[in-house]
């Protein structure tokens, strides 16, 4: 699994755009959120970068935990 720290997480719908985002390049993709600790856990065939711009694109800063 991948973890990824993204910042301005704050709430069940930036959850949901950040897995729906992640699952709509790979829909096979596990994502797991944790908005108190600002991260998310990836587990897909998607590379690191490939997962990076899939978050970005939703307006989350996110890099390698």
């Amino acid at each position: 699994m991948q973890v990824f720290n993204v910042q301005g997480m704050s709430c069940g719908h930036c959850v949901k755009a950040i897995t729906q985002a992640l699952q709509a390049k790979d829909p096979a993709a596990s994502v797991r959120v944790d908005l108190a600790a600002r991260e998310v856990g990836v587990e897909s065939a998607l590379t690191t970068e490939q997962v990076i711009a899939a978050i970005s694109e939703e307006g989350y800063e996110a890099k390698v935990a």
